[in-house]
């Protein structure tokens, strides 16, 4: 098979990043399409109020999904920087402990989920017009983790290896099977927000499929009895670098969970403008956090060969891609608010609330996209404690915001959480990026002089 796999550890940083970040983008703009599509089918085939019940399970899904992938994030690091080192027999080793975990996971989070749904919902402050969509919503969506587990673990070893095409290749084929379903449960079988979610779980056994498919194909990854039985060791490992990047997306979710219930609580007209809203700032911080996975993979591999200089470099030209995402989506966001609301929303009131929200996030975007660029360049290093202080630190940003200010300036204080949660966490991990890369780059400096002088070199 045609090799797909980058080595970012040697060639010119530049068009290795760019050949990993295209077909990274082009899947994540897959994925935020056919997601794009399911909100407006909901929206405008079954009506905001059935679009509120969707999107009020959307930081509920990050909290649970998020978690699942914020573990395979952290194990993909690990995986990368054995890749790094050229140390296969390690490698092997970290895909087999990955493989038992991810399937205690499954059962953990499924179980989890299902049984803390609905009382969750009602902490939320769900409105009862909304509650019963978003519970058939939820059964379903968390009733197939299993799939979503299975996507992101793969697809999340496929990037470590360099791989971003077999990602782009499976998302292809899910997204049209994505629309089609939907259009075909909601409008043909008039299933409604359960055949959204239905649509969803049947894409994902499909992408996950795939990217299962193409590792099972990698020789160098084929998995003898002892890499299988020696995975016990393996866990604190790989244990100690996911749970804080686990922890991190779960707290980050809690704190959306907060202002979530804050906007509940202001009726179903909030609840349907903030969902659209969601959807649109995940749709414009895509390419900065695309820019971001690129980061993790490109200083995963470097940090593991201890090519620090490479790692700068990649730095600049990832924050670079950042950079025109925000000019660019920045300014989309600005200056056509209301042509945005109205692809989304068909009330007038909550059309309004959406284009009050989303000048000053467009305005202040940049800082969340040099966010994702610089965290994940901190993970890659090996550090996920630093990126799992700075979730706690914009949880307590985004709740403190929201519990201060909307009761002065109502709604608009939900795009103030936002900005003041990307901004200290933002500062959080310049600041530890700084002290870790020179305190790094400087003791393998050290460690290469010493080897020189020794002669071992």
């Amino acid at each position: 098979m045609r090799k797909t796999t980058i080595d970012f550890t040697e060639g010119r940083p530049a068009p290795l990043i760019f050949r990993f970040f295209l077909p990274l983008l082009i899947t994540s703009t897959l994925q935020q399409f056919y997601s794009f599509a399911d909100t407006w089918i909901v929206g405008k085939g079954l009506g905001d109020d059935s679009l509120a019940a969707v999107g009020n399970m959307s930081s509920l899904c990050f909290l649970i999904v998020g978690f699942s992938m914020g573990l395979s994030n952290g194990f993909s690091i690990m995986i990368a920087q054995a890749y790094g080192e050229k140390n296969m027999p390690k490698l092997r080793q970290y895909l087999a402990a990955t493989i038992k975990l991810a399937g205690m996971l499954t059962v953990l989070l499924t179980t989890v989920s299902l049984a803390l749904l609905k009382p969750i919902l009602v902490l939320m402050r769900t409105d009862s017009t909304i509650i019963h969509e978003s519970l058939i919503y939820g059964y379903i969506l968390f009733g197939g983790l299993a799939a979503t587990i299975t996507y992101n673990m793969t697809s999340g070893i496929l990037r470590a290896l360099g791989d971003s095409r077999t990602p782009l290749y499976a998302i292809i084929i899910s997204s049209i099977l994505n629309i089609m379903l939907n259009s075909v449960f909601i409008f043909g079988f008039h299933m409604g927000v359960g055949g959204a979610a239905a649509a969803t779980i049947i894409s994902q056994v499909v992408s996950g499929g795939f990217c299962l498919f193409r590792l099972s194909r990698m020789d160098f990854l084929k998995l003898s009895r002892e890499d299988m039985e020696g995975t016990a060791a393996i866990y604190p490992v790989l244990l100690k670098n996911g749970i804080p990047m686990a922890f991190m997306n779960s707290i980050t979710a809690i704190g959306c969970m907060v202002v979530q219930s804050f906007v509940n609580n202001l009726g179903v007209a909030y609840t349907s403008a903030y969902s659209a809203c969601s959807k649109y700032l995940n749709i414009f911080m895509m390419p900065a956090a695309t820019a971001g996975n690129t980061m993790s993979a490109y200083t995963s591999q470097n940090y593991g060969a201890k090519r620090f200089d490479r790692i700068k470099s990649g730095l600049y030209i990832c924050l670079g891609i950042a950079a025109v995402s925000y000019v660019l989506l920045g300014s989309v966001m600005r200056f056509f608010p209301y042509q945005l609301a109205d692809i989304l929303l068909t009330g007038d009131e909550q059309i309004a609330l959406a284009a009050s929200f989303l000048p000053i996030c467009g305005t202040m975007i940049f800082a969340v996209d040099a966010l994702f660029v610089i965290r994940n360049a901190v993970q890659g290093m090996g550090f996920p404690m630093i990126p799992l202080f700075s979730g706690i630190a914009e949880m307590v940003l985004r709740i403190g915001t929201i519990m201060m200010f909307i009761g002065n300036i109502g709604f608009t204080a939900t795009a103030c959480a936002e900005v003041c949660a990307w901004t200290g966490a933002l500062l959080i991990n310049i600041f530890a990026f700084v002290l870790i890369f020179t305190r790094e780059s400087s003791r393998n400096s050290g460690k290469l002089a010493y080897s020189l002088s020794r002669g071992h070199i």
